[in-house]
């Protein structure tokens, strides 16, 4: 009996800290596929270590997608191609979803092998409402723009999951609380590590804790839906109202904190016209 794979993609998730989470199946997979596109070869061939294996590689990642994708598909015709990135599930904020896009187009098998997800992962450590949840990747790191990116998903009824660097991470608490008023959250860190860590409170008090200590790596925001929280108080609308007028004009200030608090938008305008300097 052959030990090759039948030609195409396969979607391989990978660990997200211990490497004992690699599936039996995953494992399987990236041991006897033709050639593995991925993230860095560094990290992958760590956990090609791990399992014993050693097969060709071919960095896939943001720079180099566009002019390598239609190389993939070729040889995907022929050979069992295994999409990695260096932890977690592939397509979650890194660009292969236009090699999956385009295997299907050219009528190519697309196989998915399921495991870990730090977003996932992060949900399930939170303590935070499951039910229905919207997640954002990466906010931008410009402040208004932050900004504005949170404000088109205040008023969504869904847990938010977020992915963040360490030294922004109190930045981004911060914003969080002035764009969403100071909802509970989670911080999730080292997930399936030692020294796995899920911090809880409001997004006001993580921020304060986080920039005293700013930690390192990639981290895991959850904040929970509008309505889990107290109403606001007339400050807190005022306090937010001021915070806008500094980016908008009193009409759109208006707009973000009605949608924010679930406030009545009129009253906020005549408020904002009042707050104007």
């Amino acid at each position: 009996m052959s030990n090759s794979l039948a030609p195409g993609l396969y979607i391989v998730a990978t660990p997200i800290g211990n490497l004992s989470d690699l599936s039996p199946r995953a494992a399987d997979i990236l041991a006897r596929a033709d050639l593995l596109a991925v993230e860095d070869s560094r990290v992958t061939a760590r956990l090609l270590h791990h399992i014993g294996a050693r097969r060709p590689m071919l960095p896939y990642h943001d720079h180099n997608a566009d002019r390598v994708r239609p190389d993939l598909i070729a040889r995907m015709t022929a050979e069992a191609v295994a999409l990695v990135s260096d932890a977690g599930t592939p397509l979650i904020s890194d660009p292969g979803y236009k090699l999956v896009r385009d295997a299907h187009a050219a009528g190519i098998a697309v196989t998915t092998i399921p495991g870990p997800c730090a977003a996932i992962a992060a949900l399930t450590l939170a303590g935070l409402p499951t039910d229905r949840f919207f997640y954002l990747g990466f906010l931008p790191t410009k402040a208004k723009a932050r900004a504005d990116a949170i404000a088109e998903v205040a008023a969504v009824r869904a847990t938010l999951v977020l992915y963040e660097a360490g030294p922004r991470l109190a930045a981004t608490l911060a914003a969080l609380g002035a764009g969403l008023g100071d909802r509970e959250a989670a911080v999730a860190r080292e997930i399936s590590k030692k020294f796995e860590e899920c911090v809880t409170g409001t997004l006001g008090q993580l921020a304060e804790r986080y920039a005293e200590q700013p930690p390192k790596g990639e981290l895991v925001i959850v904040v929970a839906p509008p309505g889990a929280a107290a109403p606001p108080s007339a400050d807190d609308a005022d306090a937010a109202l001021a915070e806008a007028l500094t980016r908008l004009p009193a009409a759109k200030a208006a707009g973000e904190v009605a949608r924010r608090f679930g406030l009545d938008r009129k009253a906020l305008y005549a408020r904002a016209l009042a707050l104007k300097p």
